[in-house]
């Protein structure tokens, strides 16, 4: 897809490349990406969208439908949800924040109209009424210090910012991934809403030189090195689980939602049949997998990357989902356009994972481990 600059807040600052109504880039994503490490820029998140929940019941109502204890939840306290079918698989994934008088969900654009309309289906006589914010507030993000350059909004005296919970594990929650230390931990992140007015002043301000910026690449290569999971990495099938995502989205002990019992039974008596790792991909060949790329052993196809990404440290990196038996130690390959290369597989969720298993605590690997290129 060519660039499309038209019309976009931040099209004028120097070297700002603009697609998909998104700052992608600012002509160095490697650089974007240290910066946004270091915590000196911070990134306009055009990949993302508001819906607000205002009402009296709106924090008991959330907390009825998914997978999150939020009826306790303290005005400027982050936290996150998710929302499942009968079956227990991932249909959505919100970012949560209330002022006291509303609840902020943040959201994957493409996820924003789906949620919003089966979230108005489920009001019955509730005292709630979910809109689309997304004209009203836009999502800013970065390392809490960088973000001091920005004025969030605070309609209720309460500044909307979501600090990331990942990796911590939330009360109620349950961490797989047993890799000391987590890549996680060293990821501090935020996101602030904005109102339209401070998002143009900091557009001003970027291509006066006063405030640096990175584009969403380079925020989401920093995502991918974490293990941080978001929606666009699930698909029809997935469960919470597979992904990790107990950590920081799923109460287990909260009470009824749809698609608790599923959660519950396979934490406790069994284990998720899939389960996502990260890959540390043969950098010789300069090519990403595109997100729904074949991972195989040999020619039995194990999986499929869910994102990738050139990571400034790392090199090229991909999460993916595989099957439950793939081995630990098998010699993976991902398919690219270019053709195969190879991957070398690092555990997130082991192959022990659920029934409430004793994982083994494993090292992080100290430095990249070279892909064993096929033969």
């Amino acid at each position: 897809m060519e660039p499309d600059n038209t019309d976009h807040t931040f099209s004028a600052v120097p070297g700002a490349v603009v697609s998909g109504g998104m700052l992608q880039h600012l002509g160095n994503p490697l650089g974007e990406q240290r910066a946004l490490a270091q915590g000196s820029a911070i990134v306009p998140l055009g990949d993302r969208a508001v819906l607000a929940v205002p009402g009296e019941d709106r924090l008991s109502w959330l907390d009825s439908l998914t997978s999150q204890a939020l009826t306790q939840l303290k005005p400027g306290e982050s936290t996150e949800l998710l929302l499942l079918d009968p079956q227990g698989r991932l249909q959505h994934a919100a970012a949560v924040l209330d002022d006291g008088a509303t609840t902020w969900l943040i959201v994957d654009r493409e996820d924003a109209a789906p949620l919003l309309e089966w979230l108005r289906r489920m009001r019955f006589r509730l005292r709630v009424d979910p809109r689309d914010a997304s004209d009203e507030l836009r999502v800013v993000g970065g390392a809490p210090a960088a973000l001091a350059v920005v004025t969030a909004d605070a309609p209720n005296g309460v500044p909307l910012v979501w600090n990331d919970p990942w990796p911590a594990v939330a009360v109620g929650g349950w961490a797989y991934s047993a890799v000391d230390p987590h890549p996680g931990a060293g990821r501090a992140w935020a996101e602030a809403l904005v109102t339209p007015a401070e998002e143009a002043r900091l557009s001003r301000a970027a291509a006066a030189g006063e405030v640096t910026l990175a584009g969403v690449v380079a925020a989401d290569a920093l995502r991918i090195a974490a293990w941080r999971p978001r929606r666009s990495d699930a698909d029809e099938r997935t469960l919470p689980h597979e992904l990790d995502w107990l950590r920081t989205s799923v109460h287990l002990s909260k009470g009824c939602y749809r698609g608790q019992e599923t959660v519950a039974k396979v934490h406790n008596l069994g284990h998720p049949p899939r389960r996502i790792v990260s890959l540390q991909l043969d950098g010789s060949a300069s090519v990403l997998p595109e997100p729904g790329a074949e991972v195989r052993i040999g020619d039995d196809v194990v999986g499929a990357v869910t994102s990738s990404a050139l990571h400034y440290e790392e090199g090229p990196i991909a999460l993916a989902v595989v099957r439950r038996s793939t081995p630990i130690d098998a010699d993976l390959v991902v398919e690219t356009p270019d053709g195969e290369i190879a991957a070398a597989q690092e555990v997130i969720v082991p192959p022990e994972a659920g029934a409430t298993a004793n994982v083994p605590r494993l090292t992080r690997l100290s430095r990249r481990k070279a892909a064993t290129p096929p033969v």
